[in-house]
């Protein structure tokens, strides 16, 4: 074998891996593939549950109902049901750079509470089973400006595994964790405060 040859072999076979490798399909992104694990539940309600609370309250002891409401292309709306109160909604909005995650706070009448929207953004790529969202500044401002400077250091996690989404509030000295159950729809809940139907 010439020399030039030599040298060449390397180069044809490195084309040819490079080449197969092109042909390869490639992996999902890992947000896009989480804000899809919604698709399946779409337009249903479930059952939901407290399963960690280091600061326990009654509120949390009521009948939680999570309606998976709203999925437009890149956005989710989960209205969260405590007893009778339906002033909350999760949102969900797949961003250039990530997946923002807000909750929105309406009174019976529509209008917002003074601490509302409040959320993060995600700051990692996460995977297609877990995204975190760590406070945005727009929170952090919100949160000073209404005296709960505690809550400027949250962290969100919304993850799954099996029939469960567990949805995570976490920072230094608290946990709180909701797990909603997927695996049997149950009945609609009555429109969340804000919306007509």
């Amino acid at each position: 074998m010439s020399t030039s040859s030599h040298f060449l072999r390397p180069l044809i076979i490195l084309g040819s891996v490079i080449g197969i490798a092109a042909c390869q399909p490639q992996a999902a992104d890992p947000q896009d593939a989480f804000m899809a694990k919604f698709t399946p539940y779409c337009g249903n309600a479930y059952a939901a549950e407290v399963v960690a609370d280091n600061q326990p309250s009654e509120t949390w002891q009521q009948d939680l109902v999570v309606h998976i409401r709203d999925c437009e292309a890149n956005v989710l709306r989960m209205p969260l049901h405590v007893g009778d109160d339906r002033s909350r909604t999760w949102v969900l909005t797949r961003t250039t750079d990530g997946i923002d995650f807000q909750h929105i706070h309406l009174h019976e009448d529509g209008t917002p509470d003074a601490v509302s929207p409040y959320g993060g953004h995600t700051v990692a790529i996460g995977s297609a089973d877990m995204q975190a969202f760590p406070v945005d500044d727009a929170s952090k401002a919100l949160f000073v400006e209404n005296g709960l400077d505690v809550s400027t250091t949250n962290t969100w996690i919304i993850s799954f595994e099996g029939e469960t989404m567990y949805y995570e509030l976490t920072r230094p000295g608290r946990e709180f964790v909701v797990a909603v159950d997927l695996s049997q729809p149950v009945a609609e809940p009555p429109a969340a405060w804000g919306y007509t139907e």
